[in-house]
């Protein structure tokens, strides 16, 4: 089986749809923004059949959230990764030199072309077919529906409200690293009921949300 005709488990029977999607506008005329249109919506569709398929009693706006976090930029190209796409996408000389092989945009833009090629090589079956292997763990990842588009600390907040219980309190621990690899530990107190909980992440953000979520996994694991 040869690189060259092959990817993420298709070998292509036209493996000029499979240079098509991995070229980049800045590379070539002949590009993969067409495939990347057509790949977008393919997207769509097969990751909202199985998210259908999985929660047979979610509401249309959870299963669109849901939907939203799976097929947004950074997840695709996240699966790109995982295709070790980034290696083989035809870049012009700028972007190569900018690093635009790592770019999330870049990497996800690349992913829905080789969707939209897969179709155009083999029919929706055989597209979904290998499409949907590759979203198996980030849809068993997902939270319950009615978690979907609340973060930890917007729902550790409604939890106390809802029980009449003071507000967290959020602290900055530490920061290390150099600038481009910065370690942030903040820390999510609780007055009532008496509980601290720690998270460490790349932004102070992220960190507050990991705290959050390990207060309410102490206090409410359902919430």
């Amino acid at each position: 089986m040869s690189a060259a005709i092959a990817c993420g488990g298709h070998v292509f029977r036209d493996p000029a749809l499979l240079e098509r999607a991995l070229t980049h506008r800045s590379a070539a005329a002949v590009h993969n923004e067409r495939l990347e249109f057509l790949g977008d919506a393919l997207v769509g569709a097969i990751v909202a059949e199985a998210l259908y398929a999985r929660w047979p009693k979610a509401a249309e706006g959870e299963l669109t959230r849901a939907r939203a976090e799976l097929v947004r930029e950074s997840s695709l190209a996240a699966l790109a990764r995982g295709l070790e796409l980034g290696t083989r996408i035809l870049l012009g000389p700028g972007e190569m030199k900018s690093g635009g092989h790592r770019r999330d945009s870049i990497l996800a833009d690349a992913f829905e072309a080789v969707v939209g090629a897969i179709y155009l090589d083999a029919g929706f079956d055989t597209c979904r077919a290998v499409v949907l292997p590759w979203f198996a763990a980030a849809i068993e990842a997902l939270p319950p529906p009615h978690k979907l588009g609340k973060d930890a600390k917007t729902r550790l907040q409604e939890w106390l409200q809802a029980r009449q219980l003071p507000l967290p309190a959020y602290t900055l621990l530490s920061e290390s690293g150099e600038d481009h690899a910065k370690l942030f530990r903040t820390e999510c107190a609780l007055s009532d009921p008496p509980l601290r909980r720690e998270g460490e992440a790349g932004s102070r953000r992220a960190a507050e949300q990991l705290a959050a979520e390990a207060v309410l996994q102490a206090v409410a694991p359902d919430a």
